[in-house]
């Protein structure tokens, strides 16, 4: 079995992991940590796992989690996961991190889009970007995986087939994306009050949002060539989900038919990205799994593909996909404990 610790556990990316990991059967949850809820049991916090998980969550201590723990998933702010990773890492330790600590490749772009420096730029050279689809290889030989975000997740693999194959235009790819309200976490604001949200829609941090540039790196990559997007985030009242609309000018004419085949072929080996021959995705077609679904339509008129794509912001883009790198890291079935299908309702 492998020994697993969840940092920052009564979070809601924390606490679906522990919903995920305690029934996943090669999994033991050793140790939960939350310095807000320490003494107290997993299931007091959350009941929906009274009789599932009944763990007493404990605070952090680096020692215990080497000596009690195979891997440590950290689902902490952006900020902490650099401080503590490092001491779990010394140790010996697996970390997939689910902040954006160690999400990339320069060390100068964090600390342009997150204003701080980072205190690990040497650890940030040994951390793999966690996007299975696009980096199965590299995550299987590393022992620190930074786990994508929600939107970059959707986004990158909405438009990495058209990148990779040189269909469209680089200079003026558009992102308009939506994210259900648990994608700003637990803690309390005044804009993620009930009033605030239901009934409303609005966009924010349109140019400044930092998955812009975690989007701006991978798709580069596919590219082989920088890459300048426009990507506008937007908040909708619906508990969980991202959906990414995706635009770009295609170089040449080319049918949606053709298309369609074109991404086909470039997930054919990928169990959890579906690609639609026709309509579109919702985000209840994804809701509580690990799917990513994608559509396309060629609008002919202006030489444009637009692409959907949806994901649960919980599952593929966060806690799923965590444990989706834990299944690579430890040589199991990729699918394992995160193979079932969605909600829908």
């Amino acid at each position: 079995m492998i020994r697993v610790g969840v940092l920052g556990a009564t979070g809601y990316a924390g606490i679906e992991l522990v919903r995920i990991l305690s029934a996943h059967p090669a999994v033991e949850l050793a140790l939960l940590v939350s310095q807000t809820f320490k003494g107290q049991k997993i299931s007091d916090v959350y009941q929906n796992l009274r009789g599932v998980c009944d763990i007493v969550c404990e605070e952090l201590d680096a020692d215990a989690a080497a000596e009690r723990c195979d891997v440590v998933f950290t689902a902490l702010p952006h900020g902490a996961s650099k401080e503590i990773i490092p001491q779990l890492y010394k140790r010996g330790l697996r970390v997939i991190d689910l902040s954006g600590d160690f999400r990339y490749n320069d060390p100068a772009v964090y600390e342009a889009w997150y204003g701080e420096a980072h205190s690990s730029p040497e650890l940030l050279a040994q951390s793999v970007y966690g996007l299975p689809e696009l980096h199965r290889a590299e995550i299987q030989k590393t022992r620190l995986v930074g786990n994508p975000g929600c939107y970059t997740t959707c986004s990158i693999l909405g438009l990495a087939p058209l990148v990779k194959h040189g269909m469209v235009h680089l200079d003026n790819i558009i992102i308009d994306a939506k994210s259900g309200v648990t994608g700003a976490g637990r803690g309390l604001a005044l804009d993620y009050h009930f009033c605030e949200c239901t009934e409303n829609m609005k966009a924010y941090k349109i140019g400044t949002h930092r998955h812009t540039s975690e989007i701006e790196q991978e798709l580069s990559l596919l590219a082989g060539q920088d890459i300048r997007l426009s990507f506008t985030p937007h908040l909708v009242p619906m508990k969980r989900g991202i959906f990414a609309t995706c635009y770009a000018n295609l170089k040449q004419p080319a049918s949606q038919a053709e298309l369609v085949k074109l991404y086909q072929d470039f997930y054919q080996d990928e169990y959890f990205v579906r690609v639609y021959e026709s309509g579109l995705p919702e985000t209840n077609h994804v809701a509580g799994s690990n799917f990513v679904d994608i559509g396309l339509v060629v609008d002919a008129r202006l030489n444009r593909v637009v692409v959907c794509s949806a994901i649960d912001n919980l599952y593929k883009g966060a806690a799923g996909q965590a444990v989706q790198n834990m299944n690579l890291l430890f040589g199991l079935n990729e699918r394992e404990g995160i193979e079932k299908a969605g909600f829908y309702l």
